[in-house]
C-alpha cells in the first residue's frame, strides 16, 4: 500500500483498527469495553463512516497496545504479492440444523463493508436472515441447481446462472426447494 499523499483527506483509521483488533482476537464488544468507546462508534470507524477524535484514537491505541501513529498511518504491513488461502483454511459457518453451509470467502478486514460467501443448501435447506443494517444489499448468483428467495412478502425462483439483487435490510430467506444440492455465490454490501 502507498501512503495517502493527499493532505486534504484524513487518514483511514478503520482498516488499521480492524486489522489490529482481529489480530488480537477481540470482538467489537471486547474492544469497546477495554477502550471505553461505544461499540456503534467502533463499527462506524471500522467502516470508515466516522473519523475518531484524537482522544478516541489515543484510547484505542492504548487498548490495542500500539503507538497512536500505527492507527493513523495509511502504510500497511508488507503484503505478499499473491496470498493463497487453502480450502481447509477458509472459515465455514455450518448450519447443518438448517441444511446450509456458508464458506466465508472474503477477507476478515472487509467484514462489515463487503462480504462474500459460498452458500451450499441441501435439498429442503434454508438460510434465514434477520434484517441487516439500513441500506444493506445482497447479490445471489446461482452456481449449481436453483434456489428460492423470499424478501419481505415477495418470493422468486432463481435458476442456474441467474443473479438476484435485493434489499437485505428486510427479513429474507434463501431456500432450496429442489431434490439436489444447490450452490451460490452470496455478496453482501453494507452501506
Amino acid at each position: 500500500m502507498k501512503p495517502n499523499i493527499s493532505t486534504n483527506a484524513p487518514p483511514e483509521v478503520g482498516a488499521a483498527l480492524q486489522r489490529l483488533r482481529l489480530a488480537r482476537g477481540l470482538t467489537l464488544e471486547d474492544l469497546s469495553r477495554i477502550a471505553g468507546v461505544s461499540k456503534s462508534m467502533l463499527s462506524q470507524i471500522e467502516r470508515e463512516k466516522a473519523n475518531p477524535t484524537i482522544a478516541i484514537t489515543w484510547r484505542l491505541a492504548n487498548a490495542l497496545g500500539v503507538q497512536i501513529g500505527e492507527l493513523l498511518s495509511d502504510v500497511g504491513k508488507d503484503v505478499e504479492a499473491i496470498k493463497l488461502v487453502d480450502a481447509h483454511e477458509t472459515p465455514t459457518l455450518p448450519g447443518a440444523h438448517a441444511g446450509y453451509v456458508l464458506r466465508i470467502l472474503g477477507p476478515m478486514e472487509l467484514a462489515g463493508k463487503y462480504e462474500w460467501y459460498e452458500l451450499t443448501l441441501s435439498p429442503g435447506g434454508e438460510l434465514v436472515s434477520q434484517p441487516h443494517d439500513p441500506g444493506t444489499t445482497e447479490h445471489l448468483t446461482i452456481l449449481h441447481g436453483s434456489m428460492e428467495l423470499e424478501v419481505g412478502s415477495n418470493k422468486k425462483k432463481i435458476k442456474l446462472g441467474g443473479t438476484a439483487r435485493y434489499a437485505a435490510d428486510l427479513h429474507h430467506a434463501i431456500r432450496n426447494p429442489g431434490k439436489t444440492e444447490a450452490k451460490a455465490l452470496l455478496v453482501v454490501i453494507h452501506r
